[in-house]
């Protein structure tokens, strides 16, 4: 979802990312994953495991539930939905999902 009062940072060249891997930034002292699925699609959720506390999401395994693309946490293996942040196992376990767009041939997050 694109909404032009967003506050855009670029975060990183497209190239930087490696398909189907994620990476963390620092953006407005937030922990935020940023992952690349395939070629083009490209999903950031809060990189820090509920469950833990550590910052460890963008370190997670990438792949398909059915319909929905998630992310395992390295920790306690729990899926987080890259769309919309639900932890699978247990909505208690979930994340902030935020906005991406490639502009120019870089990554830019909306943080929410």
């Amino acid at each position: 979802m694109t909404n032009s009062t967003q506050q855009w940072t670029t975060v990183c060249a497209v190239s930087d990312i490696l398909p189907d891997t994620g990476v963390c930034a620092l953006i407005n002292d937030q922990h935020i994953a940023i992952f690349r699925v395939g070629q083009a699609q490209f999903y950031a959720i809060d990189n820090i495991d509920p469950q833990s506390g550590a910052s460890v999401l963008a370190r997670g395994l990438v792949g398909s539930f059915g319909e929905r693309i998630a992310v395992a946490s390295p920790l306690y293996k729990n899926h987080i939905d890259l769309r919309s942040g639900e932890c699978l196992e247990n909505p208690a376990y979930s994340v902030r999902a935020h906005s991406v767009r490639v502009e120019n041939d870089h990554v830019q997050i909306a943080v929410t």
